[in-house]
């Protein structure tokens, strides 16, 4: 099982970096890390998906919280939210095959954003499922190459996520009680 975290923390020069060896140094794996801008500019927002068989979240969660920068983290694993992936995939299309792999792309609500001679790159933001069917699909056709971004997460509603770190929180600027520890 994968689970799925939301990080806010202050949009520094490295703190995702500070994030990255707290990784590093507890043997944690992440599946996938995006990081990005918030309606704040004093404010980032990761989205992180761990392998639950090696770690717990609330294992994960409270290691965050010893960083200075991190000012909140929810575990939306089994929350209502949205999770989304965007993934750009470069398949050979000669002019013979560009209409089955167009019709798929339609098909998936994908955008084709470039042709070349011999082949398309297609966008599609959708699921992790979603976005692996496409791929399966494309690969008699012979993938040449597949980028994709991880998961982006937002809860829906006003709802708000699982915190596992009692005193933990937006309240605390993320530090418990009041101190801020760097691990």
């Amino acid at each position: 099982m994968r689970q799925t975290l939301i990080a806010t923390v202050e949009n520094k020069p490295g703190v995702l970096n500070r994030v990255a060896s707290l990784f590093r140094r507890r043997n944690f794996n992440i599946d996938s890390l995006n990081v990005g801008r918030t309606e704040r500019d004093d404010v980032s927002r990761m989205t992180i998906v761990v392998d639950s068989r090696d770690t717990e979240a609330r294992l994960v969660e409270a290691n965050l919280y010893k960083l200075v920068n991190v000012i909140d983290v929810q575990d939306v694993t089994e929350q209502p939210s949205v999770l989304r992936e965007l993934a750009l995939i470069k398949v050979a299309a000669l002019p013979e095959g560009r209409t089955e792999i167009i019709s798929l792309a339609s098909v998936f609500k994908a955008k084709i954003v470039d042709v070349g001679a011999e082949s398309l790159i297609m966008q599609i933001t959708a699921s992790e499922d979603r976005v692996d069917s496409l791929i399966e699909l494309l690969r008699p056709h012979g993938i040449m190459e597949i980028v994709r971004t991880g998961h982006v997460a937002m809860m829906r509603g006003t709802a708000h996520g699982v915190r596992h770190t009692p005193g933990a929180g937006p309240g605390n600027n993320g530090h418990r009680n009041g101190h801020a520890a760097e691990d």
